[in-house]
């Protein structure tokens, strides 16, 4: 499988939706309000201070899979982590480097900015096959638990 990597574009953000819809339902059998989602991908092409998407392209042409940045000051280490999120792979498409393709190519985006210091994901603890695969990337555990309060009091929420 020939597997280009690019940074997504608005024209991609149909597919961003869908595939954060399918990731949801997969990982959490969450249904996503499409609605919130499409403001959601919409909001970070909008916005480049939020993050960007980076998509993996398939000889065809078609988006076969994608992650999100998002960015964390550290105070602690002077400097950038760039957050990999919304990590997707269509099915079809799984098990044929596309994640590793997509993690090297942002590996190689934050290695010419001096001020990244760092990458991170989080997943969930039960997905034992996500974790074989960000640990034969290189990746470690960080020690560190993720704790949320979501939604705020007097918010809704995205779920369906």
């Amino acid at each position: 499988m020939s597997i280009t990597i690019r940074r997504a574009t608005p024209d991609d953000a149909g597919i961003m939706v869908a595939f954060n819809a399918a990731l949801a339902w997969e990982t959490e059998e969450k249904r996503l309000k499409p609605e919130v989602v499409a403001a959601g991908v919409a909001a970070v092409f909008a916005d480049p201070t939020r993050g960007f998407y980076t998509v993996a392209v398939d000889e065809v042409g078609e988006v076969i899979g994608q992650t999100m940045v998002t960015f964390e000051w550290s105070d602690w280490r002077n400097g950038w982590f760039w957050w990999i999120q919304s990590v997707y792979v269509r099915d079809d498409a799984r098990r044929k480097g596309v994640f590793r393709a997509l993690y090297k190519d942002i590996e190689r985006q934050a290695a010419t900015d001096a001020t990244v210091i760092g990458l991170r994901l989080y997943l969930e603890r039960t997905n034992d096959r996500a974790q074989s695969v960000y640990a034969n990337l290189g990746m470690t555990d960080s020690g560190y638990s993720l704790m949320e309060e979501y939604p705020l009091p007097g918010r809704g929420n995205d779920i369906e």
